[in-house]
């Protein structure tokens, strides 16, 4: 018996996961409270119904599950902000935050932002983020990943080209896809600094905001961008729409490829660039993209243009940002197959549907040029099966 006893003491009991439920009736009223009595590895349910303004804190545990139920929960921040930064400051690693609504965030440093992320390894999905001033912000982390897909940013920043909707940090790797980033006040759609980036299927577009560049990847890094509907509106404060390495190279981003294959830009401001490139990037590979409106279409003598299209390519309804085409449209068919890098294929899989999700590409014949193969989505439906898990 005494053996028994000892050996409990020395052996740690091994406590499986727990699920802590937030929300009118439950135990934990409040998403911070859960998250203040949570341990690594648990899942943290959040009911819609409940009323969370205000409530901010930082997350330390890891492996942690954020999620949504009964609809999508809003977090007003009301203007407050966790450690000075953020609605949430995830300084855990591997934390996944799902089908959440962030806004109101603000802090004293002027960058008080929806999700504030200093961990490794964070997801975010069907989250919607708005009016905050910064939508998402990642640390230097110089390793670990961010994947955000299937998720909306409109109207983050605070009008001084310093905040934005997507800010990445020095990450080992990010991704978005099916995503839709539009209205920024003041700063970029989507800016990373990753050492690799891959961006895929996703709406980003300026409409009516005072967005600065629409994708700015400001120290290069091997960058894939491929199947993007990308849009700079008349109220632009910058005539930029992808920028790269044009604040220099940078020691963690080493390589400085880019692919910019099978994009739909479309420029609405009068003038512009639609890709400037440093001079001292790799040559630049630019295949079959539609570019819609004035300005230069690439800065970098040396890059690889083939098969895009420059003119009208006969949209659907560009007053309305459908970019799919009409069937009399001189880019249906008129494509390359694209090949691929390091493994990486460049032919475009799936296209995005609004709002926020996507459905595989299927060409009727030799491939198109731009983000959508005629005949396209029908209807663009409003919720489709996400074909990403």
């Amino acid at each position: 018996m005494k053996s028994l006893f000892w050996g409990f003491l020395i052996c740690p009991v091994l406590w499986g996961a727990a699920t802590r439920n937030v929300g009118p009736g439950q135990k934990y009223k409040k998403p911070c409270a859960a998250i203040g009595a949570a341990h690594s590895g648990d899942t943290i349910l959040i009911d819609a119904a409940g009323d969370y303004d205000g409530d901010v804190c930082s997350i330390s545990q890891d492996r942690l599950t954020l999620r949504g139920i009964n609809g999508r929960p809003h977090i007003d921040a009301a203007g407050r902000s966790a450690a000075g930064k953020g609605t949430w400051v995830i300084d855990g690693n591997d934390v996944t935050v799902d089908k959440i609504e962030f806004s109101g965030a603000s802090a004293p440093g002027g960058n008080g932002a929806g999700i504030r992320a200093e961990g490794g390894n964070i997801t975010v999905r069907n989250c919607y983020f708005h009016d905050n001033q910064d939508g998402i912000l990642t640390a230097n982390l110089k390793k670990g990943e961010v994947l955000i897909e299937y998720s909306e940013f409109a109207r983050n920043g605070r009008s001084n080209g310093y905040t934005h909707n997507i800010y990445i940090g020095q990450q080992a790797k990010f991704t978005l896809r099916f995503c839709y980033s539009h209205d920024s006040k003041g700063g970029q759609l989507v800016k990373t600094r990753a050492a690799e980036n891959y961006i895929l299927y996703n709406r980003l577009t300026g409409e009516s905001g005072a967005s600065n560049y629409e994708l700015d990847i400001p120290n290069g890094g091997r960058t894939y961008v491929i199947g993007n509907i990308i849009q700079q509106g008349p109220n632009s404060t910058n005539s930029n729409i992808l920028a790269y390495m044009l604040e220099g190279k940078d020691k963690f981003e080493q390589d400085s490829h880019l692919y910019v294959i099978n994009n739909t830009f479309v420029n609405d401001m009068g003038r512009g660039t639609f890709i400037n490139i440093a001079g001292d990037a790799a040559p630049a590979v630019v295949e079959n993209n539609i570019f819609s409106g004035p300005g230069e279409v690439c800065t970098q003598p040396s890059a690889t243009m083939s098969h895009n299209f420059v003119g009208d390519p006969k949209f659907v309804d560009a007053a309305r940002y459908d970019y799919r085409v009409k069937p009399d449209s001189p880019v249906i068919g008129a494509g390359l197959l694209p090949g691929s890098v390091s493994g990486q294929p460049l032919a475009p899989d799936y296209e995005y549907v609004h709002p926020c999700c996507g459905e595989q590409r299927t060409e009727l014949k030799k491939i198109d040029i731009g983000a959508f193969a005629y005949p396209g989505v029908p209807g663009m439906p409003a919720q489709c099966a996400k074909v990403v898990k």
